[in-house]
Protein backbone atom coordinates (compact mmCIF):
# COMPACT_ATOMS: atom_id res chain seq x y z
CA UNK A 1 0.00 0.00 0.00
CA UNK A 2 2.91 2.35 0.62
CA UNK A 3 4.04 4.67 -2.21
CA UNK A 4 7.05 6.93 -2.63
CA UNK A 5 8.51 9.49 -5.03
CA UNK A 6 9.62 6.75 -7.44
CA UNK A 7 5.96 5.75 -7.87
CA UNK A 8 5.02 9.39 -8.53
CA UNK A 9 7.83 9.67 -11.08
CA UNK A 10 6.73 6.48 -12.92
CA UNK A 11 3.12 7.69 -13.14
CA UNK A 12 3.90 11.29 -14.12
CA UNK A 13 6.43 10.37 -16.81
CA UNK A 14 3.69 8.47 -18.67
CA UNK A 15 1.57 11.60 -19.02
CA UNK A 16 1.90 13.58 -22.26
CA UNK A 17 3.91 16.76 -21.88
CA UNK A 18 4.81 16.12 -18.23
CA UNK A 19 8.22 17.46 -17.23
CA UNK A 20 10.17 16.81 -14.08
CA UNK A 21 11.34 19.87 -12.17
CA UNK A 22 15.01 20.78 -12.29
CA UNK A 23 15.59 22.29 -8.87
CA UNK A 24 13.34 20.08 -6.71
CA UNK A 25 11.04 17.10 -7.01
CA UNK A 26 7.86 17.91 -8.89
CA UNK A 27 6.16 17.68 -12.26
CA UNK A 28 4.56 20.26 -14.48
CA UNK A 29 3.12 20.62 -17.94
CA UNK A 30 3.47 23.53 -20.34
CA UNK A 31 0.28 25.45 -21.03
CA UNK A 32 0.24 28.71 -23.00
CA UNK A 33 3.99 29.03 -22.72
CA UNK A 34 4.11 28.63 -18.94
CA UNK A 35 5.13 25.66 -16.83
CA UNK A 36 2.19 24.71 -14.61
CA UNK A 37 2.97 22.37 -11.73
CA UNK A 38 0.54 19.58 -10.95
CA UNK A 39 2.44 17.61 -8.27
CA UNK A 40 5.44 18.62 -6.16
CA UNK A 41 7.22 17.77 -2.93
CA UNK A 42 5.77 19.44 0.14
CA UNK A 43 8.14 21.90 1.75
CA UNK A 44 7.46 21.88 5.47
CA UNK A 45 7.98 24.88 7.70
CA UNK A 46 10.03 23.45 10.60
CA UNK A 47 11.05 26.76 12.14
CA UNK A 48 9.06 29.98 11.58
CA UNK A 49 12.11 32.07 10.72
CA UNK A 50 13.92 29.58 8.52
CA UNK A 51 13.41 28.25 5.00
CA UNK A 52 10.97 25.43 4.33
CA UNK A 53 12.43 21.92 4.17
CA UNK A 54 11.44 19.34 1.49
CA UNK A 55 9.47 16.46 3.01
CA UNK A 56 9.79 13.54 0.53
CA UNK A 57 7.08 11.48 2.22
CA UNK A 58 4.42 14.11 1.41
CA UNK A 59 3.24 15.20 -2.03
CA UNK A 60 1.31 18.37 -2.86
CA UNK A 61 -1.28 17.56 -5.51
CA UNK A 62 -3.28 20.07 -7.54
CA UNK A 63 -7.09 19.72 -7.34
CA UNK A 64 -9.93 21.29 -9.33
CA UNK A 65 -11.06 23.68 -6.63
CA UNK A 66 -12.20 24.19 -3.04
CA UNK A 67 -15.01 21.60 -3.24
CA UNK A 68 -12.69 18.84 -4.44
CA UNK A 69 -10.15 19.82 -1.79
CA UNK A 70 -12.78 19.69 0.96
CA UNK A 71 -14.04 16.32 -0.29
CA UNK A 72 -10.56 14.77 -0.16
CA UNK A 73 -9.79 16.27 3.25
CA UNK A 74 -13.06 14.92 4.65
CA UNK A 75 -12.54 11.49 3.06
CA UNK A 76 -9.50 10.41 5.07
CA UNK A 77 -7.41 12.44 7.51
CA UNK A 78 -4.64 9.84 7.49
CA UNK A 79 -4.06 10.26 3.75
CA UNK A 80 -4.95 13.90 3.05
CA UNK A 81 -4.26 17.11 4.94
CA UNK A 82 -3.49 20.77 4.44
CA UNK A 83 -1.72 23.61 6.23
CA UNK A 84 -2.15 27.37 6.50
CA UNK A 85 0.18 27.93 3.55
CA UNK A 86 -2.29 26.09 1.26
CA UNK A 87 -5.47 27.74 2.57
CA UNK A 88 -7.37 29.13 -0.38
CA UNK A 89 -5.11 27.31 -2.85
CA UNK A 90 -6.41 24.37 -4.94
CA UNK A 91 -3.96 21.72 -3.71
CA UNK A 92 -4.06 19.01 -1.07
CA UNK A 93 -1.17 17.36 0.75
CA UNK A 94 -0.94 13.57 0.45
CA UNK A 95 0.97 11.22 2.76
CA UNK A 96 2.56 8.88 0.22
CA UNK A 97 2.92 6.01 2.68
CA UNK A 98 -0.85 6.02 3.33
CA UNK A 99 -2.11 5.80 -0.28
CA UNK A 100 -2.23 2.82 -2.62
CA UNK A 101 -0.64 2.86 -6.07
CA UNK A 102 -4.10 3.05 -7.68
CA UNK A 103 -5.13 6.03 -5.53
CA UNK A 104 -1.87 7.80 -6.28
CA UNK A 105 -2.29 7.19 -10.00
CA UNK A 106 -5.81 8.67 -9.97
CA UNK A 107 -4.62 11.72 -8.00
CA UNK A 108 -1.63 12.41 -10.28
CA UNK A 109 -3.60 11.96 -13.51
CA UNK A 110 -6.43 14.20 -12.31
CA UNK A 111 -3.94 16.85 -11.19
CA UNK A 112 -2.33 16.71 -14.64
CA UNK A 113 -5.76 17.09 -16.29
CA UNK A 114 -6.42 20.35 -14.41
CA UNK A 115 -3.17 21.90 -15.59
CA UNK A 116 -2.62 20.46 -19.09
CA UNK A 117 -3.84 22.16 -22.27
CA UNK A 118 -7.27 20.86 -23.40
CA UNK A 119 -5.88 19.49 -26.67
CA UNK A 120 -3.33 17.40 -24.78
CA UNK A 121 -6.02 16.05 -22.44
CA UNK A 122 -8.30 15.23 -25.40
CA UNK A 123 -5.48 13.34 -27.14
CA UNK A 124 -4.76 11.44 -23.92
CA UNK A 125 -8.44 10.59 -23.48
CA UNK A 126 -8.70 9.42 -27.10
CA UNK A 127 -5.74 7.09 -26.57
CA UNK A 128 -7.24 5.77 -23.32
CA UNK A 129 -10.61 5.13 -25.00
CA UNK A 130 -8.90 3.18 -27.79
CA UNK A 131 -7.14 1.04 -25.19
CA UNK A 132 -3.72 2.34 -26.17
CA UNK A 133 -1.12 3.30 -23.63
CA UNK A 134 -0.75 7.02 -23.14
CA UNK A 135 1.37 8.52 -25.87
CA UNK A 136 4.31 10.16 -24.22
CA UNK A 137 5.14 13.36 -26.02
CA UNK A 138 8.84 14.04 -26.07
CA UNK A 139 9.87 16.72 -23.66
CA UNK A 140 11.88 19.39 -25.37
CA UNK A 141 14.23 21.72 -23.59
CA UNK A 142 12.91 25.20 -23.09
CA UNK A 143 13.90 27.46 -25.94
CA UNK A 144 15.66 30.70 -25.16
CA UNK A 145 13.63 33.83 -25.85
CA UNK A 146 14.49 35.23 -29.29
CA UNK A 147 16.51 38.43 -29.29
CA UNK A 148 15.06 41.42 -31.15
CA UNK A 149 16.56 42.24 -34.55
CA UNK A 150 19.44 44.71 -34.55
CA UNK A 151 17.30 47.41 -36.21
CA UNK A 152 14.85 47.42 -33.33
CA UNK A 153 17.58 47.28 -30.73
CA UNK A 154 19.29 50.39 -32.20
CA UNK A 155 16.20 52.58 -31.83
CA UNK A 156 16.05 54.70 -28.72
CA UNK A 157 13.27 53.69 -26.37
CA UNK A 158 10.01 55.57 -26.78
CA UNK A 159 9.28 58.15 -24.13
CA UNK A 160 6.72 56.92 -21.67
CA UNK A 161 3.80 59.22 -21.00
CA UNK A 162 3.77 60.69 -17.53
CA UNK A 163 1.44 58.89 -15.18
CA UNK A 164 -1.07 60.97 -13.31
CA UNK A 165 -0.36 61.12 -9.63
CA UNK A 166 -2.52 58.87 -7.50
CA UNK A 167 -1.80 60.87 -4.37
CA UNK A 168 -4.69 62.94 -3.06
CA UNK A 169 -4.04 66.67 -2.98
CA UNK A 170 -3.66 68.12 0.49
CA UNK A 171 -6.70 69.98 1.74
CA UNK A 172 -6.00 73.56 2.72
CA UNK A 173 -6.68 74.10 6.36
CA UNK A 174 -8.91 76.95 7.25
CA UNK A 175 -7.64 79.12 10.05
CA UNK A 176 -9.71 78.67 13.17
CA UNK A 177 -11.03 81.93 14.55
CA UNK A 178 -9.47 82.72 17.86
CA UNK A 179 -11.93 83.36 20.68
CA UNK A 180 -12.20 86.97 21.75
CA UNK A 181 -10.37 87.79 24.94
CA UNK A 182 -12.54 88.24 27.96
CA UNK A 183 -12.20 91.53 29.76
CA UNK A 184 -10.03 91.36 32.82
CA UNK A 185 -11.93 91.00 36.05
CA UNK A 186 -11.87 93.77 38.45
CA UNK A 187 -9.70 93.17 41.42
CA UNK A 188 -11.50 91.73 44.37
CA UNK A 189 -12.62 94.50 46.75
Amino acid sequence: MSCDQDDVRQIARQLPGAREGRDRFGFGVEHKGKERGFVWVWRERIHPKKARVPQPKVLAVRVAGPNDKATLLAADEEKFFTEDHYNGYPAVLVRLEAVSRGELERLVIEAWRFMAPPALVAAYDAGEAAGEPAAQTPTKPRAAKPKPPAAKAARPPAAKPARPSTAKPAKPRAAKPKPAKKPARAAAR
